[in-house]
């Protein structure tokens, strides 16, 4: 189980996305903007996306520190860099990620020419890695307690989660009239490793025991448990197996499964003032597959010259110490995983109507006139263990032609309140395609950046006459 540990340290240091996709939402002109919301007003005879490439993500973050801080060739030693980061950092500072890779898309319209209504349908790969900073357990671990007497330290500070899921959804929106549009979405969920740990306490406390400064009091209180499932088997030593071939084996044909939905909605106050609103990913997984629970639970006392718990002479072997304080107990029961809500909502305002020359339409809005430009704001927000991940998007849309678009953000959220965004949508015969980037003032020097994003794909499309 240290080998998940240290592996899943490693992943948090070196990447970390956020799920926000402020640039795609309501970015009608992609066929992907159903994702975040399916009740987007998209509007196709059909779309397919090529296969892998129709939708890929990545974002890099972090809330408290970037590359630049731990690698920078400045001369600084190393274990300085790190402990400058840890100092600078709190509890609630966290590393956020999500990856997505979608392997196929369509969707296409139902109930003849004149329909209103469409079905949607598709299955991405997902990553998720949501882990707070330990903070008191970096020092712990950093420094021992020998300059920390009195100080309590918080067993709570360890707090994660991490999944590899496969997703099979199937969605269906429709124009109910000329103001309204409303859409769902079903998924399934098939997990192929999970990690979880999210409701810890306890506490380590160290303390003179008389007046006899060599003389010491320690009490441990530790109520901590880590449930995996999918990974169990790889920890063993008689596994031989390819953990590659057998992580993809799990996540899409042997994992745990779960259901979920989303749901949004687009209404035109005016024809030129639009609100919308979405909810996606409220469903769960039931975990029953080479699941295996740790639990470290109990108490310890000690009183002494010496106190017995001390990280700082071997600091890597601080589970070992950990396991002759506390015992460890192995439980392999099933347990049930919500996946992380998101909420999103906008409003958007269109102005500078103008003909364009060719007379087919775009996706967006069917109509003989286009508006040009557009102006607005969003609110996104994601739960999390301790109190939700919340953002805040002004944008600014821009139609150069009818059939290329380009769209630029603002975000401001806890990773960053510089972030500009770009993005760029256009079709060219039957082929649409898009690439939409985060915090663009960065790419002078990526490793100074706290949040880095990008997305793009290629799509197959045929739009109505009208």
């Amino acid at each position: 189980m240290k080998k998940i540990y240290v592996f899943l340290l490693a992943l948090a240091h070196n990447i970390c996305f956020s799920q926000n996709k402020q640039i795609l939402y309501n970015f009608t002109s992609i066929p992907q903007s159903l994702l975040v919301n399916p009740g987007a007003d998209v509007s196709y005879k059909y779309f397919f996306g090529i296969p892998v490439l129709s939708g890929i993500s990545a974002n890099v973050g972090s809330s408290s520190f970037s590359a630049y801080d731990l690698f920078a060739d400045n001369g600084v030693d190393f274990n300085d860099k790190v402990r400058n980061v840890v100092n600078k950092s709190s509890g609630k500072d966290k590393i956020y990620t999500n990856q997505q890779l979608e392997l196929f898309s369509g969707g296409f319209r139902i109930g003849g020419e004149g329909s209103r209504s469409y079905l949607s349908f598709g299955g991405y790969q997902e990553f998720d890695f949501l882990m707070y900073v330990p903070k008191d357990m970096a020092i712990l671990a950093l420094d021992g307690n020998r300059d920390y007497i009195g100080k309590s330290f918080d067993l709570g500070d360890i707090n994660l989660r991490a999944e590899i899921l496969s997703v099979f959804h199937i969605g269906f929106h429709k124009k109910m009239n000329e103001k309204f549009v409303l859409g769902g979405r079903i998924k399934l969920y098939s997990s192929g490793a999970n990690a979880n740990s999210t409701k810890n306490s306890g506490f380590i406390y160290t303390t003179n025991g008389t007046a006899d400064e060599n003389i010491y009091y320690q009490y441990i209180s530790s109520n901590l448990e880590l449930q995996t499932s999918g990974l169990a088997s790889f920890t063993k030593d008689e596994y031989d197996g390819n953990i590659t071939d057998d992580l993809i084996h799990n996540t899409f044909f042997n994992g745990s499964l779960g259901l979920g939905f989303d749901a949004g909605f687009t209404y035109y106050y005016k024809k030129n003032l639009q609100f919308t609103a979405s909810i996606i990913d409220v469903g769960f997984i039931r975990h029953t597959k080479d699941i295996e629970t740790l639990t470290y639970k109990g108490s310890y006392e000690y009183n002494g010259v010496n106190p017995s718990f001390e990280f700082t002479d071997e600091p890597e072997n601080v589970l070992d110490d950990f396991d002759k304080a506390i015992p460890r107990d192995t439980l392999y029961s099933k347990y049930t995983t919500w996946r992380p809500v998101k909420f999103n909502t906008s409003v958007e305002y269109s102005f500078g109507e103008s003909r364009f020359e060719d007379d087919e339409c775009s996706c967006k809005t069917p109509s003989e006139r286009l508006y040009v430009n557009a102006i607005g704001a969003q609110f996104f927000a994601m739960t999390m263990p301790k109190g939700p991940f919340v953002a805040f998007t002004a944008f600014y849309k821009r139609r150069l032609f009818r059939k290329l678009e380009l769209k630029t953000t603002y975000t401001a959220d806890s990773f960053s309140y510089t972030n500009i965004g770009l993005g760029v949508a256009g079709t060219l015969g039957k082929v649409n395609m898009y690439l939409l980037v985060d915090n663009v003032l960065e790419y002078s020097d990526i490793t100074k950046a706290n949040s880095m994003a990008f997305q793009l794909g290629v799509n197959f499309v045929l739009q109505d006459s009208d």
